[in-house]
């Protein structure tokens, strides 16, 4: 069972950061020959950042506890993993919310409360996300001051509760620290996700709103098969698609917290959903971005003609 539990983390591992590697590669390439990236790029560019640290601090440490190497971590490797994990969540759901928000803003009517926005929101985006990534490396700064990670026998005397994670351990102190923590965590992804809701459901309100006022004209997708019409589909599919396995993976941690002695396979289950969401987004853009999908074609091929050819 534990051989299985490693191929399905190692399987996502791999295939996740592979995925975002490739799109934050053609983030890059499309700086270099553009030398100007959109707004929904410069945003998807540091969710695919965030979302391959988490994908390394998650996947990787419990794919190799899953093969036997459970004590290859010491104090400092545990607390810097777990450390980097935090600040890659905290990061993906802010840009998550940001693509969002954004797209909402930019598909407004012009008639809409939205209508001064749409002019300047472009020059906050990459204000708001340098603030994103300073705030969760600031917050998260204080995890290790409250919480002790350990890989091996604990002795410390202050052991209020312990919970294994596989490859560490975790043991609260019961600082206050600790419900600072949880609340300056819990409260912006819990606003964060309810932003998403809305903005999800504000886009799919004005495409269907415009649908409905071009029925009368003969070319009926003129609308649905442009640029804005295919990212606000692809963005509402990624919104969706996250806070379905951020809902779960949720529901698992409260089940873990409140009960510290759980079943060594509801963490399994918790940790396989919590990196699910990371693993398929760079396939979700690459399916509804048709100049990305033909240059994934293209590497592809060139590949296979490169190998034969040898």
């Amino acid at each position: 069972m534990h051989l299985a539990v490693g191929m399905i983390f190692l399987s996502q591992t791999v295939v996740g950061i592979l995925g975002n590697f490739f799109l934050l590669y053609h983030s890059l390439f499309l700086y270099h020959t553009k030398s100007k990236l959109r707004c929904i790029d410069l945003i998807l560019k540091h969710m695919f950042i965030a979302n391959s640290l988490l994908l390394l601090t998650k996947g990787l440490p419990q794919t190799m506890v899953a093969f036997g190497w459970k004590h290859s971590f010491n104090d400092f490797v545990c607390k810097l993993i777990l450390y980097v994990e935090r600040v890659g969540r905290g990061v993906s759901i802010c840009t998550i919310c940001l693509l969002s928000v954004f797209q909402s803003i930019l598909i407004s009517p012009m008639n809409s409360c939205w209508k001064d926005l749409k002019i300047k929101a472009p020059k906050y985006i990459g204000l708001c996300i340098c603030f994103f990534w300073f705030q969760h490396m600031a917050v998260n700064s204080i995890f290790p001051l409250h919480l002790l990670y350990v890989s091996g026998n604990l002795h410390s005397r202050n052991i209020t509760k312990k919970r294994e994670m596989g490859y560490c351990s975790l043991v609260d102190q019961g600082t206050i620290l600790g419900s600072v923590y949880l609340a300056l965590v819990t409260f912006p992804e819990t606003t964060f996700s309810v932003l998403m809701v809305f903005s999800s459901g504000s886009m799919t309100f004005t495409l269907y709103r415009h649908k409905q006022r071009v029925r009368h004209i003969h070319k009926t997708n003129v609308f649905s098969g442009s640029a804005e019409s295919r990212a606000t589909k692809s963005i509402v599919l990624l919104v969706g698609t996250f806070l379905s396995f951020y809902s779960m993976s949720s529901i698992f941690m409260i089940c873990i917290a409140l009960f510290p002695e759980v079943n060594w396979w509801l963490m399994c289950i918790s940790d396989i959903i919590s990196v699910c969401f990371p693993t398929i987004s760079p396939f979700l853009v690459m399916n509804q971005d048709a100049s990305t999908y033909n240059l994934c074609f293209f590497w592809l091929r060139n590949t296979h003609f490169f190998i034969r050819s040898k």
